[in-house]
């Protein structure tokens, strides 16, 4: 089946089959939170990004082999309901931006900065600290020796726009980092994985980015 990353709550998995990664994704919860499920091919070790809600249907996506981490993109409630039960269920290590730790109710084992790696199997993935729809968040970006590179966004960007900010300080902050670290560095090609929603491109955003600028969010 070829992926098209629309999913819907209650509904299945839609996959996304790399050669060295498997990307899952599902839409939990009230606030149709997407979570992703990155399993290595390798080694089958598993990371989970974004344990937003509903841990059963988490547990179920993750399976028997269980999960080495779990990676919480920001410190906003909707993206962390789950994860006291899945860390208790799978003893997951856990990741989130060093500045959204404090707000995040689970300890995070690995404060996570700009520019630094997490792993899963053999799959590295590289850490953008982007400052503005929190002061914490960050987005993860594999690039895939095989294709084009793939970027999990959380609420930072989203087909047609950045996350909601509330002071221009803000927007400017997060329009600044989008630029410098994601459009600036990454190909057209490349796939966005959002927070919430359908998935996009860094060339489909692209011609935006004026119009983003220009309209204040």
């Amino acid at each position: 089946m070829t992926y098209s990353g629309a999913v819907t709550v209650g509904g299945p998995a839609d996959v996304h089959e790399l050669q060295d990664l498997m990307i899952s994704k599902v839409a939990v919860g009230p606030m149709n939170n997407n979570a992703y499920l990155l399993r290595c091919r390798a080694t089958d070790e598993q990371l989970l990004i974004d344990a937003a809600n509903d841990a059963d249907t988490l547990l179920t996506l993750i399976g028997g082999d269980g999960i080495a981490s779990v990676v919480t993109t920001h410190q906003h409630g909707d993206h962390w309901q789950a994860l006291a039960e899945i860390v208790a269920a799978t003893r997951a290590r856990t990741y989130a931006g060093r500045d959204d730790a404090d707000g995040i109710p689970v300890p995070t084992d690995v404060p996570v900065d700009d520019g630094d790696t997490i792993r899963v199997g053999r799959v590295e993935l590289t850490a953008r600290h982007l400052v503005g729809h929190t002061p914490g968040s960050i987005a993860l970006v594999y690039d895939d020796p095989h294709g084009h590179p793939h970027v999990f966004t959380g609420d930072c960007l989203f087909p047609g726009g950045p996350g909601r900010t509330t002071r221009s300080e803000e927007f400017n902050s997060l329009m600044d980092g989008l630029e410098t670290k994601l459009f600036d560095v990454l190909p057209d090609e490349t796939w966005v994985y959002p927070g919430h929603g359908n998935d996009t491109t860094i060339g489909t955003e692209r011609p935006r980015l004026s119009e983003w600028r220009e309209r204040g969010w």
